[in-house]
């Protein structure tokens, strides 16, 4: 009775907002403020320096797509295996159904790699990153189907969320259960922040605004602004004046006529009359930009090809890789880890699962080389990995006598 009372309560309020939007979808421009609260609305306030900085336009920022691919991209390549919890308060890797969907393909129509990216790139450019949790006959997650953030409504009922889906043609609502929410730093119970809209707008339209100067500059082909001057008593009529203005520009601007020869009459000279790219410190600005954008992200600079700043987190790959994990992905795993834990076992804490940061150092052969030495152990040294286990790590299959735990002397005279 509990569960269609619910339902049923759902289902009311799913008319209600389908009214709203109908209400939203007949109203004029005019009845819902100005020019600057629509703009509010749609994600398009122009920054100051007059760009509007939208998700899709921030993706034409060099920076901005680096850091949210990096970051998306890093977390995707993370395995994600599922433990069962042990009564001696251990852990032990299982097979799990669910390692298919976390892994593997999530959804019919996507593999695991694009679906944890999909909601990477979400929860940084947008706030939040939603998914369904699509159940079999037997309550079981089957599927999970990731749903644009743009299309959900989140609101509070009785404590709980409760999400209202469009679909272009209808309004559905979901319950918490059903959702797997990923939300960006600063929720405050029904929504994250987006990166662009609190933290890197004016960074993001100041950038945007320098490549376009500097796309004009380069296309241009000659001094931003010159002056073309006679001797005194040499006087052009005004009719010569715009033929001349217009020959000039037909054949000396423009990329092609970087070098063609200036030809002028009568004692014409050419002056410069502004400062050119690098007095303008165009570089300088457009270099700063960039590490803006990345401390707005938790990025390193160096990590997206800013490598005049030097980094505070060490030097070799092992650090700085070590650095990101820990500072830049360490929230974003764990808050998704949480999430993914309450969600696909509510009731029980025997299974959860947990990213497996080592991932990371698949690449770098000398240090996992270092790493699984040091871990099977050797004189004057416990090992926490038995031959196996290690071999396990590089997909070969086990030997005969390698899941014997390597121990020091001394731990096997106290374990006598």
């Amino acid at each position: 009775m509990l569960f269609f009372s619910k339902q049923k309560k759902l289902e009311q309020e799913v008319s209600t907002l389908r009214a709203q939007v109908e209400k939203i979808n007949a109203a004029t421009l005019d009845g819902w403020g100005g020019p600057e609260q629509w703009a509010e609305f749609f994600g398009v306030r122009p920054a100051s320096s007059g760009v509007a900085v939208t998700v899709e336009s921030a993706k034409r920022s060099a920076a901005v797509y680096s850091c949210t691919r990096l970051i998306a991209g890093a977390v995707a390549l993370l395995p994600i295996p599922v433990y069962e919890r042990t009564l001696d308060g251990g852990r032990k890797k299982v097979e799990h159904d669910l390692w298919w969907l976390l892994n593997e393909s999530p959804y019919p129509t996507l593999t695991a790699c694009s679906f944890w990216e999909w909601m990477l790139s979400s929860m940084l450019m947008r706030g939040d990153g939603f998914a369904q949790i699509i159940r079999d006959r037997n309550g079981n997650p089957s599927s999970l189907m990731p749903i644009p953030r743009e299309c959900v409504h989140v609101t509070e009922r009785d404590g709980h969320l409760v999400y209202f889906v469009s679909d272009g043609e209808s309004v559905y609502g979901l319950f918490d259960d059903d959702v797997l929410h990923f939300p960006g730093f600063g929720f405050d119970g029904c929504h994250g922040e987006s990166v662009i809209r609190y933290a890197a707008r004016q960074a993001v339209g100041t950038a945007l605004a320098a490549d376009e100067y500097a796309g004009d500059f380069f296309a241009n082909g000659a001094s931003p602004s010159i002056a073309l001057s006679y001797p005194q008593g040499v006087a052009p009529t005004e009719a010569q004046q715009n033929h001349l203005r217009e020959q000039f520009a037909d054949r000396y601007t423009g990329r092609g006529n970087h070098h063609r020869p200036l030809l002028l009459v009568n004692g014409g000279k050419v002056e410069p009359v502004s400062l050119n790219a690098e007095d303008a410190q165009l570089l300088e600005t457009r270099k700063f930009q960039v590490v803006e954008i990345a401390r707005a992200f938790g990025v390193p600079p160096h990590m997206i090809g800013e490598t005049s700043a030097s980094t505070s987190w060490g030097s070799g790959i092992e650090q700085m890789s070590i650095g990101f994990v820990r500072y830049t992905l360490g929230p974003h795993l764990r808050r998704i880890e949480q999430e993914l834990n309450r969600k696909l076992w509510p009731r029980s804490t025997r299974y959860f699962a947990e990213f497996n940061r080592d991932g990371l150092l698949a690449g770098d052969s000398k240090t996992e080389s270092e790493v699984i030495s040091k871990s099977l152990g050797g004189p004057g040294a416990q090992g926490w990995m038995t031959v196996n286990e290690a071999r396990r790590i590089k997909n070969l299959p086990p030997v005969p006598g390698g899941d014997v735990l390597y121990l020091t002397q001394a731990t096997q005279g106290a374990s006598v």
